[in-house]
């Protein structure tokens, strides 16, 4: 398959379209991982980045070196988005879980 892509030079579109539905799949996973659990989640985001990282490392195949890298910085940039999806939702702007408790449903004069 690569030496196809690599003849056609479609080796570039190839990892770019990869990188595109990559992205593509982090944003779902940020909102959905968000409302089901919160930012607690950002320890699994920290480590399948940490895993698709080394992973990169490991195979020899360039593309599958690509998409691993991509995959695994699209994993830490989503440490970040979820707790600006937390911030998004404090402000209406998606839908909060009714089944959980927001650090805003807390009355900080309880705390004292």
């Amino acid at each position: 398959m690569m030496e196809f892509l690599t003849a056609h030079h479609l080796l570039g579109l190839t990892i770019g379209l990869c990188a595109f539905l990559c992205i593509g799949l982090f944003h779902p996973l940020v909102i959905k991982g968000e409302y089901y659990f919160g930012v607690k989640v950002w320890w699994v985001f920290l480590l399948a980045g940490i895993g698709c990282g080394i992973a990169a490392l490991l195979v020899h195949n360039i593309l599958a070196q690509a998409v691993l890298g991509v995959a695994a910085f699209s994993c830490f940039w989503s440490i970040l988005e979820i707790f600006e999806q937390q911030e998004r939702v404090h402000k209406g702007w998606f839908p909060r879980n009714p089944r959980r408790t927001y650090y805003w449903d807390h009355d900080p004069k309880e705390k004292r």
